[in-house]
């Protein structure tokens, strides 16, 4: 495993953009070069100390799953080699598997959020009104149940630090147009559903998770960003799930669950994260990994 990434710094490309955990960086009019760091972010609130080998995790689990969903939808990666593009070669080796090379596509303006699972703010929703997000569900149901029925239930974007606004499909319509509406939540519902069949299979529920999309100069719809990681996704283990507790988790809800334990307000500066806490968040990270992708 390569040493800790916490930013990238890239002599000979412009930096176009630094997010919560991916530096994205201009190659040419066509091409973007992603790096997907070590950074972690709770609560909005990005940690001061970094996850040594998540971003090379989430950067292959996500190719990973785009090579599985190629075939339901077009996404953003391109066949160049990160090497090719970056002039500076210690640089380039420095970043291990963390960097992808994609096409450049004009961003849906929407998080595509799909939900199997009762939990998190959907569980809080569910408890005040009998609903998540505006949609009906039967009453009495209990914590982490899954759902009747996979639920699309998307957002918008907030700016770096902000927090994200969950719509209702009449404003995604608005947003979108209404065609472009129905083909992103029918395409965002197939995936789920397909790549949570394939994951229960393998030990993981996946309770939920995020998608984003762009379009392409023709209008095409293309996956992009990243894809069902532990970053953007809620993974269970199936092995000692039970409905009425909140189940362990793979991805960063182990942060944010010892966070919960803390007097902090959640606004920055962030607490610092003790060693052995960074040491099991990246455990869970490589064990996601293996048990879905058999790496």
């Amino acid at each position: 495993m390569t040493q800790a990434l916490y930013q990238s710094d890239l002599s000979g490309l412009q930096l176009l953009h630094r997010g919560k955990v991916r530096d994205i960086y201009d190659v040419d009019e066509r091409h973007l070069l992603i790096v997907t760091s070590d950074r972690l972010s709770a609560f909005d609130v990005i940690m001061n100390e970094p996850v040594p080998g998540k971003g090379e995790v989430l950067t292959r689990l996500a190719n990973f799953w785009f090579g599985r969903t190629q075939g339901l939808i077009a996404n953003q990666l391109s066949d160049i080699d990160p090497r090719d593009v970056i002039p500076n070669a210690e640089q380039a080796q420095r970043l291990g598997e963390r960097a992808i090379v994609v096409r450049k596509l004009r961003p849906l303006p929407i998080e595509a959020i799909v939900r199997g699972y009762l939990i998190g703010s959907g569980w809080k929703d569910y408890q005040k009104t009998g609903a998540v997000c505006g949609i009906r569900l039967p009453a009495g149901l209990q914590l982490a149940e899954q759902l009747p029925e996979a639920l699309f239930t998307p957002s918008t974007k907030a700016a770096l630090g902000g927090h994200d606004e969950n719509i209702d499909f009449a404003r995604t319509a608005q947003l979108l147009g209404q065609g472009l509406a129905e083909q992103v939540r029918a395409i965002s519902l197939r995936i789920y559903r397909d790549s949570a069949a394939f994951a229960r299979e393998r030990g993981i529920i996946i309770a939920d998770t995020k998608f984003e999309f762009g379009l392409d100069e023709q209008g095409r719809l293309h996956l992009i960003d990243e894809v069902l990681t532990p970053d953007s996704s809620r993974f269970w283990p199936l092995e000692g799930y039970r409905i009425g507790i909140s189940p362990p988790s793979f991805d960063k809800q182990f942060v944010r669950d010892y966070l919960e334990t803390l007097e902090w307000n959640k606004q920055p500066p962030p607490p610092p994260l003790p060693v052995e806490i960074i040491a099991k968040t990246a455990a869970k990270y490589r064990e996601a990994e293996r048990l879905l992708s058999g790496r």
